[in-house]
């Protein structure tokens, strides 16, 4: 089968301007995770879908540059975005994933991939329930699906945040959700506030120089070691962003 990822990113972060391109080792953050991106053994194609906004020109250039293909389209109808990206490719499947998770952890998108082909799903991912922390989120979908969605999505919420149609209609898309047998949702590994890329920092500080191709399994070890860790960006709400849109559903017409 035909695995096709997209990397979300954009540079107009409203609580972390430019947080892609900050710099985590002396690279901007988007390079350590598509560095990591690249280890995946199920994913056959990668692109990174940014905007055709000019506050998104130097990310383009910087992926670009490092050889990365990227697809440039809407800032606001992301959903718009991921289609134009590939509806003359038409790969089988697309991993959606969002450039604000530098510890992405390519076994873990891995699993999520074998998951969904092996429930022969119609969309899988590890977030409709939450067990792994937060930012090594996975979610996998078919390009019929994908379609669908783009014709049939009306609300800003739903352009904005790309597969929010489908887990919104369950009794049309057959889901799946990868779990862990331990819940770890707790645990914040994105990045969306400046405490959140000093964890990161520290994490990678203490791990890539030894083992550059680090796993989940060696953060959990880190924290474990270093509990002080967890403390440096506790608190944050969880998909913050996405309740916000939902709010804002209720402020604007739908789309027709």
């Amino acid at each position: 089968m035909t695995v096709m990822a997209l990397l979300q990113a954009r540079s107009s972060s409203t609580r972390l301007p430019g947080k892609v391109l900050k710099p985590l080792l002396g690279e901007p953050m988007i390079l350590r995770q598509i560095e990591r991106l690249r280890r995946s053994r199920k994913i056959d194609r990668l692109m990174v879908v940014t905007s055709d906004n000019s506050s998104d020109d130097e990310l383009a250039a910087c992926c670009v540059e490092a050889g990365v293909e990227v697809f440039r389209g809407s800032l606001d109808d992301v959903l718009d975005r991921f289609y134009s990206a590939v509806k003359d490719i038409r790969p089988q499947h697309v991993v959606r994933l969002t450039a604000d998770c530098p510890l992405a952890d390519p076994e873990v998108i891995d699993a999520v991939i074998d998951f969904y082909r092996d429930g022969d799903f119609d969309y899988a991912s590890n977030v409709l329930e939450p067990t792994y922390p937060d930012g090594l989120d996975a979610e996998v979908f078919r390009f019929g699906v994908l379609e669908t969605i783009w014709q049939e999505a009306s609300l800003a919420s739903q352009r904005e945040h790309v597969t929010s149609f489908i887990y919104q209609h369950p009794e049309r898309f057959r889901l799946g959700c990868l779990k862990r047998e331990s819940d770890l949702s707790a645990l914040r590994w994105t990045v969306d506030e400046p405490s959140d890329l000093e964890f990161v920092t520290a994490v990678y500080g203490a791990l890539y120089r030894d083992n550059p191709a680090f796993l989940m399994a060696d953060v959990l070890r880190l924290l474990a070691q270093r509990p002080e860790l967890i403390e440096i960006n506790a608190g944050q709400l969880r998909n913050a962003g996405y309740v916000k849109s939902l709010v804002q559903d209720e402020l604007l017409p739908r789309r027709v």
